[in-house]
C-alpha cells in the first residue's frame, strides 16, 4: 500500500501521522502521478488548523493528505484527458494532497516538465511561484517603478522579487533581519520587519512606493497601505479579500492554468527565476519539513523528495 503523510483531524502537529492509503484512481480530467517531489507551503499547516479555501464545499474527509504541489511521472490517465500519457514527467497542483507516493492532479493545471528542470525545482512552482507570477502580472508593473514586497524572504516573496526585477522594477523587500543577505541576493533593498515599518521603507525608497505586494497581512499590510497614493496598486496574498478591499486594494487573482506553469518553467530554464530550494527532506521526514515552514523562519522553498 502506498504511504502518505496526513492529518487525522483539525488541530496542531499532534494530528499528523503516516498512513497507508489505497492507490488513487484518476477520475475524468485527472492524471495519477507517481510523486518524485512535493513542495511544502504555509497553507499546508493552515489547512490542518482548519483554514477554509475559497470554493471549499462541505466538511473535509479525514485522514487528509498534506500538500498542494508536486512533480512526478504519470502513472495513469483518467477519462477525457488528452496531451498526457503514462511515463510523462509532469508537475502541477494536486486534487487531494501531495505528501505521498501517488497524487492526483487535474490535467487542466498540470504541465509537462522540461528535461532541464529538476523534479525538485518543478515541485516548487505550482503554488508559491505561480502565486508570485499571478500577482506581478496583476499589478502590471513597468520598468522603473518601485514595488514593496512584504514577506520577501519566503517562497512567494522570493519568486515575486525575482520576477519583478526581471521587468526592470526596483524592489524593496521586507523580511526579518536574519534574511537580509538572502533578500539582497535576490536584487531587492532589504528593510527589516518590525514597528515603524513605514518609516524604514520611506527611508529606503525616498522617491516613494508605487505598488505593494503583501504576503503577510495584519498590521504589516495596514502600514504598507499608507505608503501608497493609489491604493488600487495594492494586492495581498496574506489577508482575506474583504480586508484588502477595506484598504482599497485587492486579493491576488490566481490564474491556475497550465500556461502559467509552462511560463514559470521557462523562467527557471532561462535563469530569470531561481526557486531557491534551501532544504530537502525525504518523505519519511515530512513532519520535519512541515515544521521547517511552520516556524516561519524558512528561507526560500522546502521540498519533500520521494525516492523511487
Amino acid at each position: 500500500m502506498p504511504k502518505a503523510y496526513v492529518f487525522t483531524r483539525y488541530g496542531g502537529p499532534e494530528t499528523e501521522a503516516f498512513t497507508e492509503v489505497a492507490r488513487p484512481r484518476p477520475g475524468a480530467g485527472e492524471v495519477l502521478v507517481a510523486v518524485r517531489a512535493a513542495g511544502v507551503n504555509p497553507v499546508d499547516w493552515k489547512l490542518r488548523e482548519g483554514l477554509r479555501r475559497p470554493g471549499d464545499v462541505g466538511e473535509r474527509t479525514f485522514p487528509a493528505v498534506f500538500g498542494s504541489e508536486v512533480s512526478g511521472v504519470v502513472a495513469e490517465v483518467g477519462d477525457g484527458v488528452t496531451g498526457f500519457a503514462v511515463g510523462d514527467e509532469v508537475f502541477g497542483n494536486t486534487v487531494a494532497g501531495g505528501y505521498a507516493e501517488y497524487a492526483l492532479l487535474p490535467a487542466a493545471v498540470t504541465a509537462h516538465k522540461p528535461a532541464g528542470l529538476s523534479f525538485t525545482d518543478a515541485a516548487t512552482l505550482p503554488v508559491a511561484a505561480a502565486t508570485a507570477y499571478d500577482g506581478i502580472r496583476q499589478l502590471d508593473l513597468s520598468a522603473g517603478v518601485t514595488l514593496l514586497v512584504t514577506g520577501a524572504g519566503g517562497g512567494v516573496g522570493a519568486a515575486a522579487v525575482q520576477i519583478a526585477r526581471s521587468l526592470g522594477v526596483r524592489v524593496v523587500g521586507v523580511a526579518g533581519e536574519g534574511k537580509k543577505d538572502f533578500v539582497e541576493s535576490l536584487g531587492a533593498v532589504h528593510v527589516p520587519s518590525g514597528p515603524d515599518l513605514a518609516g524604514r521603507v520611506s527611508a529606503a525608497a525616498p522617491d516613494g512606493i508605487d505598488a505593494v505586494y503583501d504576503l503577510v497581512g495584519g498590521e504589516v499590510l495596514t502600514e504598507a497601505a499608507t505608503l501608497l497614493t493609489d491604493r488600487t496598486r495594492l494586492i495581498t496574498a496574506g489577508a482575506p479579500p474583504e480586508t484588502a478591499a477595506a484598504l482599497g486594494g485587492a486579493r491576488v487573482a490566481r490564474a491556475r492554468t497550465a500556461a502559467v506553469l509552462d511560463a514559470l518553467a521557462q523562467l527557471v530554464l532561462t535563469g530569470v527565476l531561481d526557486p531557491h530550494v534551501t532544504r530537502t527532506f525525504p518523505l519519511e521526514q515530512a513532519a520535519a519539513a512541515l515544521r521547517a515552514v511552520e516556524d516561519g523562519h524558512a528561507r526560500g522553498k522546502i521540498v519533500i523528495e520521494v525516492a523511487r
